[in-house]
């Protein structure tokens, strides 16, 4: 019977220090170093649009990380896109926090199941009280609230209009234009 080793976050900043990790595309997820999927134009297009876009909405209000890592109690994912509390110099040292995050999107096709399972498992759990998914496949975004025992109690699917966050309600974002 094999038996996994899970890692600590500390273990996963020790392996990069020491050069371990380099030339790898990981992340830490739940206490495993899993490859990242190679990111397709289209996925790379759609985050840095929707970066550049919620920049423009945001600012003086947030910090719009792109593909930026994030640091959890035994996960250190790079979503896609993640809307954080500023200053932006408070990340000098580390990288955001749960506590340090508005919400966090990720832009799916070929990472549709790992985003809506162990990503979300692992938002859910450390409280992001949002966590948006773009599905390039349905050209849909999938929005998730209310964390609560390693999920979300509410999901709403939209393909078109506008939205709100729940920590900007009154800033409106186009869904079409996050989809394009």
């Amino acid at each position: 019977m094999k038996t996994l080793v899970k890692w600590s976050v500390e273990d996963y900043h020790q392996m990069i220090n020491a050069g371990i990790l380099c030339d790898r595309q990981v992340e830490l997820l739940a206490g495993e170093i899993i490859e990242m999927s190679p990111e397709s134009p289209i996925h790379y297009y759609t985050a840095k649009q929707g970066t550049k876009y919620l920049e423009t909405l945001l600012t003086g209000k947030a910090d719009i990380r792109f593909n930026g890592p994030i640091t959890l109690s035994d996960s250190e994912p790079e979503p896609d896109i993640a809307i954080v509390r500023l200053p932006e110099s408070t990340y000098q040292d580390h990288h955001p926090y749960a506590e340090d995050i508005f919400w966090l999107i990720e832009v799916a096709k070929s990472s549709l199941k790992k985003d809506l399972e162990l990503k979300l498992s692992i938002y859910a759990q450390a409280i992001i009280e949002e966590y948006w998914v773009l599905d390039l496949s349905q050209k849909q975004l999938i929005v998730f609230i209310n964390p609560e025992n390693n999920t979300y109690l509410s999901q709403q699917m939209i393909n078109q209009g506008m939205i709100t966050s729940l920590a900007f309600p009154d800033i409106e974002i186009s869904v079409e234009r996050l989809l394009s």
